[in-house]
Formats: structure tokens, sequence, C-alpha cells
């Protein structure tokens, strides 16, 4: 792995990327849950849900912006030329080359999320679509990784984008909540909508991160042929096991708001209570931050057993 400037632009924009889609996902997440006590204009949750919606569509044109950034970075890098001239190079990487079909797949479920947010009326179709959007995506940037090294359609690349769908669930859940919309819940007249919308948020979290850890266990096996030397001793082991340092640092904020502030907080709906919740989930934000930054630079590191030889 070359530190260069194309690499640092080309690993800052896959990050961008994952906040994005993650955040995007999140907030489809919460405007579904609130849709019901938003009805009405007067409504308490109302705030909450139009700052979900607002939320899902800028995520998702940041998305779109960030992947034609991030296609121009990995032409440049690819055809070893500056990034101007990457322009030249962007058919024959789209046309010619892997990178660049994953890329379209993501790229085409980007495009459709964004128009599926910027949609007036949910409905079924609408939903489907969104959904449909968001696997794409997934399966798009599963493909972009080192898990197309086993076969397009290899199990390892299933794995991957079962990965990506679960981070993307619980990441996104804790951004789109912990930074946009659950501190539009605060007034008091909203404590019952933010005690559902919070318990909501954690038990999806939840169930997302057993999927994150079984998967992340066996891309960690894969990654470094099953050997801790991989991990020990390249950048690839030390990039990884920076990432599981913010993963397990974003688990002991998430388990302290599920088994204590948020039964807290059910008990007492006092406003104290509500602020320690929505500050830990604060912090677990800005961990999650860090893990999409660090996921980033893995999936453009050489895998570990391979510096190793």
């Amino acid at each position: 792995m070359t530190m260069s400037g194309l690499w640092i632009g080309q690993v800052a924009l896959a990050a961008l990327m994952n906040v994005a889609f993650a955040f995007a996902v999140g907030a489809a997440l919460l405007a579904a849950w609130l849709a019901k006590d938003a009805q009405a204009k007067v409504a308490p949750a109302r705030p909450a849900w139009l700052r979900a919606q607002r939320s899902m569509q800028t995520a998702a044109i940041v998305l779109v912006l960030a992947d034609l950034g991030w296609l121009l970075y990995a032409s440049a890098s690819m055809g070893g030329v500056s990034l101007p001239a990457a322009l030249g190079v962007v058919p024959t990487v789209l046309a010619q080359t892997h990178a660049g079909y994953a890329w379209a797949v993501a790229f085409g479920g980007a495009v459709l999320l964004l128009l599926t947010s910027l949609a007036s009326h949910a409905g079924a179709l609408r939903n489907a679509l969104l959904w449909l959007a968001v696997i794409a995506v997934a399966a798009g940037k599963a493909s972009l990784g080192h898990a197309a090294d086993a076969g397009t359609l290899s199990p390892a690349v299933g794995l991957q984008t079962l990965h990506v769908l679960a981070g993307t669930v619980w990441g996104g859940l804790v951004l789109a909540a912990g930074l946009a919309v659950l501190p539009a819940l605060g007034a008091s007249v909203a404590r019952g909508v933010l005690i559902r919308t919070a318990t909501q948020v954690s038990n999806m979290s939840f169930a997302a991160v057993v999927f994150v850890l079984l998967t992340g266990i066996f891309n960690a096996v894969r990654g470094s042929g099953g050997t801790f030397a991989a991990i020990e001793h390249t950048t690839w082991g030390h990039v990884l096991t920076l990432k599981l340092a913010l993963v397990a640092l974003a688990l002991v904020l998430g388990g302290l708001n599920r088994f204590s502030a948020l039964p807290r907080l059910r008990r007492t709906a006092s406003t104290m209570d509500a602020h320690t919740f929505a500050n830990l989930l604060h912090l677990e934000a800005l961990l999650i931050i860090g893990v999409f930054a660090a996921a980033a630079a893995l999936a453009d590191s050489v895998p570990g057993f391979i510096s190793l030889g």
C-alpha cells in the first residue's frame, strides 16, 4: 500500500460514501417509524420526522457525489495518471474492469436511493424500490472490496454484502438518531415518542450488531489467513486493530445505553435521563464515523496474508 495523495483521496471518499450511505439508511428507518406519529402538523413527532426525511435526502445526494468523486480518484490510480487526466480513463475503467462493474451497481443503487428519497408519497412500491436500492449499494460496495477476489458471485461476496448491510443499519441508526433525529424530540411533550423511538433504535441496532460481529469474524479470518502474524506485522492488521478498537468502544457506549440509560429513561421519563441517552448516542455516532473511516482504509489495503507472502 502506497500512501499517495490519490490513495488518501480515494480512501477519504470511500469513508464519506460509507457514512452517507449509512446515514441515509438510518434516516429512512427512523422516518418510517415516526411516520404514524407525525401525521398531524402539530404532532410532537413531526419535527423529528421531517428531519429524518431531509437527512435521508441530503445523505443520498452526498452519496451520489462521493461515488462520482471516488470513481475519478480510482480511475487516476488505476490508469497511473493525474487527477485531471483521469476523466479520459473513466470509460475504460467502467467498461473493462471489475471495479468499474461493481461501482456501476453501487452507483445505480445510490441514484435509485436518491430518487426514492425525493418521492413525495410513501407507498409499497416506493418502499420496495428504496430497499432494492439499499441492497444494490451494499452489493456493489461488497464487490469493490477484497471479497470479490474469490469471485463475483462467491459466498465471500454474499457474506460481505450481509456485513455491509448489517453495519450500515447499525451505524446508520446511531448516526441519524444521535446527530439529527432524536435531538428534535427533546421537548417534554415528545417524551413518549422519544422513548418508543429510542427502544426501536436500540433493538434494531442490537440485532444488526450480532450480524456485524459474526460476519466480521469471518472476514478477519479470511483476510489474515488464519494467522495472528498477519494482524501483528502488516498495515492491514494494524488498520483492522484500530477498527476493532473503535467498534469495541462503540459497543460499550451502546451497551450503556441499552442496559442502563434506556431502562432508567423508561422508568422516569425525566429530561436528565433523556439527555443521558442522547449524549451517549451522540458519542457512539462519533465513534461510528471512525469505524467507517477505518473500514474504508481496510478495503483499500492489501490483506494481511498477502502481505506476509
